[in-house]
């Protein structure tokens, strides 16, 4: 269970502390640090107002449920539930059990004028799941409950999930049966089928499972205006994919019920690998080659210089060991998975590949720890809060032949973000995922608290947008694999266009007339037809 303002730790565990060695490294690189008070629970529940709703069954309004609904984790949403001032709440918690729940649901808010927010894991990092206004009753249906295997297709690699199972509750009784899903986002210990598919979800290992909408067979969707069944069928030239409506729709259609998706029986072995290349655009080529040549990996990662650093040294600090690599070295991570065979087969061809680049094999075990702690990342943001120090990221995707002159700028643009306050910003890029086209960039950013916790958001607010605008002046999309939410809504008509942000109003229309699914995601509710 996640804290109730953070990703952890636990409920009644000591919260962590970032290492001497790392505070003294960002005591060099950003500048001393500024801690912030911290508001307390009981602080903050005094401040949940009373709930506008009508009374229903199954509507919670506790003020604490209310409160662990209210913000997921973005990093406007960690700052106000550091603070205090969170602003807008939900008036009311649903926790259906059944599609027929769901519907009864909302039925409920169509005859009461409420807005609805589907909820999934809490894990969305660009505002999905905050209420967009004070100025209507909100209610949060959170679809945790629904979290079971409700069919398995043995012959046709097809099973069949409650939207609300998480990645762990989806392994577990996938595993039970010899299979997989393989999806595995940074946030898989908490985030959910149903909000994979609504964000256009991206796994570490897509390389070998496939990104969630190659996943994504089938789905039974709840809206306002009747159910949408979407029939998992392996191909189809019947007209436009309607699945491709309800991917990416970030809860503004409906809410999904139930997902269907294509599974893989489990792997007989699978091994992570690092190795080091001399430079930036030695990994960027060796990448480029071992993706467009189909070497059949599971997952590639290539961290810069900085990042390679920090790596060796928390596998040092951990560990007592580090590779013998010159400071500007790069790292990839990459993976194979699958049969004996197969996995000898694409080993064989990587380490080929890689010693025809002069990568350096590491020795120290780096691939297998990676893994083992793969989903550690969003643990260190409050640690490194306590001690003063802000941190968050954002990611993009962008062609091959514009990699190296992106990753530059956009970090540049970071960096640069708060010269005119004197302030430094840390900022470190590496590719996550990677395509025969091109690759996401995803780049990591620290920056000092500010003395109060408004200067702290406009510090952010500053960096967000310098970082956005270098994204769109490079082409790139405004999320690879965060979604749109709130944060990303400005920069979307960028990607899209007039017509089609025009094309995404209507289908929101079209599936919800009065404008009460998740209002303020994605698109606001009262643009013009135009898209203006």
């Amino acid at each position: 269970m996640k804290h109730w303002r953070g990703w952890g730790p636990n409920e009644g565990e000591t919260p962590k502390e970032i290492t001497s060695g790392l505070r003294d490294l960002l005591k060099m690189l950003v500048g001393d640090p500024s801690p912030l008070p911290l508001a307390t629970l009981n602080d903050i529940l005094k401040t949940v107002p009373t709930s506008r709703l009508v009374n229903h069954a199954l509507v919670d309004t506790d003020v604490e449920s209310r409160l662990r609904h209210a913000r997921g984790q973005s990093f406007p949403d960690w700052l106000a539930m550091r603070s205090g001032d969170i602003n807008c709440f939900p008036d009311g918690v649903a926790r259906p059990q059944s599609t027929d729940q769901v519907r009864e649901l909302l039925i409920y808010a169509k005859k009461n004028n409420v807005r609805v927010i589907p909820y999934g894991g809490g894990t969305s990092v660009v505002g999905h799941i905050n209420p967009d206004t004070a100025e209507h009753p909100v209610l949060t249906v959170d679809m945790g409950a629904m979290n079971s295997l409700i069919h398995l297709d043995e012959d046709s690699h097809l099973a069949t999930f409650g939207a609300g199972a998480t990645g762990p509750q989806i392994e577990q009784q996938l595993q039970q049966h010899g299979f997989t899903l393989g999806h595995y986002p940074q946030s898989w210990e908490f985030s959910t089928v149903g909000g994979w598919v609504a964000s256009r979800s991206s796994g570490q290992q897509s390389l070998h499972y496939g990104r969630i909408e190659q996943l994504f067979a089938g789905a039974h969707l709840e809206s306002f205006v009747g159910p949408l069944d979407l029939p998992a069928i392996p191909a189809s030239a019947a007209g436009p994919d309607i699945r491709e409506v309800i991917l990416g729709s970030e809860g503004r259609m409906g809410i999904l019920t139930e997902v269907t998706l294509r599974i893989s029986p489990l792997p007989e072995q699978e091994h992570f690998k690092v190795v080091f290349l001399k430079s930036w655009d030695a990994g960027i080529a060796l990448a480029k080659q071992l993706v467009q040549q189909r070497v059949a990996l599971s997952m590639l990662r290539l961290s810069n210089p900085l990042e390679t650093a920090s790596q060796i040294a928390m596998h040092k600090n951990e560990h007592g060991s580090q590779p013998s690599v010159s400071l500007g070295h790069v790292m990839m991570t990459f993976a194979v998975t699958g049969s004996v065979q197969h996995c000898l087969g694409t080993l064989s061809a990587a380490h080929q590949m890689c010693a025809n680049h002069d990568a350096i094999d590491d020795t120290t075990d780096m691939g297998q720890q990676w893994a083992a702690g793969r989903f550690q990342s969003p643990y260190l943001r409050d640690p490194l809060g306590n001690s003063g120090y802000a941190v968050d990221t954002m990611e993009t995707a962008i062609n091959w032949s514009s990699i190296t002159a992106s990753t530059a700028r956009i970090e540049r643009a970071i960096s640069d973000a708060l010269l005119d306050e004197g302030e430094r910003v840390l900022a470190y890029s590496h590719l996550s995922h990677v395509y025969r086209q091109g690759s996401s960039i995803y780049t990591t950013y620290v920056f000092r608290l500010g003395s109060s916790y408004a200067q702290t958001q406009e510090r952010w607010r500053k960096i967000k947008s310098a970082g956005a605008s270098a994204i769109v002046a490079c082409g790139g999309t405004i999320s690879h694999q965060h979604g749109v939410g709130k944060d990303h809504r400005d920069y979307l008509g960028a990607e899209k266009g007039t017509l089609g942000i025009a094309a995404i109003h209507q289908l929101c229309t079209l599936f919800d007339p009065q404008g009460l699914m998740n209002p303020g995601t994605l698109v606001t509710h009262n643009e013009s037809s135009d898209g203006r």
